[in-house]
C-alpha cells in the first residue's frame, strides 16, 4: 500500500535518507568524530539506488545500469574520502561546528537534502514501470558518466599523491588535470551526474522531468556554495601573495578542463559568462593580488 501511495519512492527515499544521516549526526555529535561525514553522504547514494531497484523489482536494463553507475561512484568516492580523512586527520570544515550543535545539525540536514535531491533521476527511473528501448540518449549519458567518473577519480588521486609528498608541503596542486582546471574533481562530478540525468530521460514523462533539479542543484551547490567558493577562499588566503599562484589562477580554468595557453588569453567577459570565472572566486585575494588582477584585466581589454 505504501509503495502504491509513493509511486515514485520520493517519501521512501526521503525517510531512509533522513534516518541514515541522523544516525551519523548522533555519532558525530556525541563522539566528536567527524571523519565519517563524507562517507555517510556518498554511501547514502548507494543505499537509495539499491533500495529503489530492489523494492520496485522490475529489474529493467536501464534501471540496473544506472544503479550500478551510482553504486560504483558512491563506493569509490566514499572509500576514497574516508581513507583520505583517516590519513590526514580532522576535517577542518568542522572546526567551528564541533562545539555548536545547531551548526552541526544544519550541516547534516543539508547533506540529507543534497543526497535526496541529486538522487532524483535514478530514484524516478527505478520507480518507473516504463521500459522504452535503448536510445542514443542512454549511450550519451553513459559516456558522460564514464568521462566524469574518470576525471573525478584521476583528479582525486593526483591531488592525494601531490599532498602526500613532503616536497610539496605548503604548495597548491597544479599537476596533471589540476593544470587544466582548478577544480577538475568537481567538473567530473558535475559531468557524471548530468550524464545520469541524460540517461534517465527516455523514461521521463510529464512532471517527472522535474528531476532535472537534481543535477542543477549539484551544479549550483558546487559553483556558488559549498564547493568552489570555499576552496578558492582558502587557497587565496594561503597563496594569494605569491605571483606564481596568481599566474596559475589567471591562466587556469576554475572548472572546465582547458589548456592554460587557451584559457589565459581569453577576455575576462568570456571567462565569466561561459567558463564560470565569477568575481566571488577572487574576492578573498589579498589587496596586492586583487590589484594585480585588475591590471591584467585592464591590459586584456586594451589588447
Amino acid at each position: 500500500m505504501a509503495a502504491v501511495l509513493d509511486s515514485h519512492f520520493l517519501a521512501l527515499t526521503a525517510i531512509v535518507t533522513v534516518v541514515y544521516q541522523a544516525l551519523f549526526f548522533v555519532v558525530t555529535a556525541l563522539l566528536k568524530f567527524d571523519k565519517v561525514t563524507d562517507f555517510a553522504g556518498s554511501t547514502n547514494f548507494v543505499i537509495i539506488a539499491l533500495l529503489t531497484l530492489i523494492v520496485k523489482g522490475t529489474w529493467h536494463f536501464r534501471q540496473v545500469v544506472l544503479t550500478i553507475l551510482v553504486v560504483i561512484w558512491g563506493l569509490r568516492l566514499g572509500l576514497f574520502l574516508l581513507m583520505r580523512i583517516l590519513n590526514w586527520g580532522e576535517d577542518r570544515r568542522f572546526d567551528e561546528m564541533r562545539s555548536n550543535l545547531g551548526k552541526l545539525a544544519i550541516f547534516w540536514i543539508f547533506q540529507a537534502v543534497w543526497v535526496w535531491t541529486v538522487s532524483l533521476p535514478v530514484t524516478v527511473v527505478n520507480a518507473s514501470n516504463r521500459d522504452p528501448s535503448l536510445q542514443a540518449r542512454d549511450v550519451v549519458g553513459w559516456i558522460m558518466w564514464l568521462l566524469g567518473f574518470l576525471v573525478e577519480a584521476v583528479a582525486d588521486q593526483q591531488k592525494l599523491n601531490f599532498k602526500n609528498s613532503p616536497e610539496n608541503r605548503g604548495k597548491w596542486c597544479n599537476i596533471g588535470l589540476w593544470s587544466y582546471s582548478r577544480h577538475p574533481n568537481y567538473f567530473g562530478e558535475i559531468l557524471l551526474w548530468w550524464g545520469i540525468f541524460v540517461a534517465s530521460t527516455p523514461v521521463l514523462e510529464g512532471s517527472e522531468w522535474l528531476v532535472i533539479f537534481g543535477p542543477i542543484f549539484l551544479t549550483l551547490l558546487l559553483l556558488f556554495l559549498s564547493g568552489i567558493p570555499l576552496l578558492e577562499e582558502s587557497a587565496d588566503k594561503k597563496y594569494g601573495n605569491a605571483a606564481s599562484y596568481r599566474i596559475y589562477k589567471r591562466t587556469t580554468s576554475p572548472l572546465i578542463l582547458l589548456p592554460p595557453s587557451v584559457y589565459g588569453n581569453l577576455p575576462p567577459w568570456v571567462k565569466t559568462i561561459f567558463l564560470f570565472e565569477f568575481p566571488l572566486y577572487s574576492r578573498n585575494l589579498p589587496d596586492e593580488g586583487v590589484n594585480w588582477y585588475r591590471e591584467v584585466d585592464q591590459k586584456q581589454r586594451r589588447d
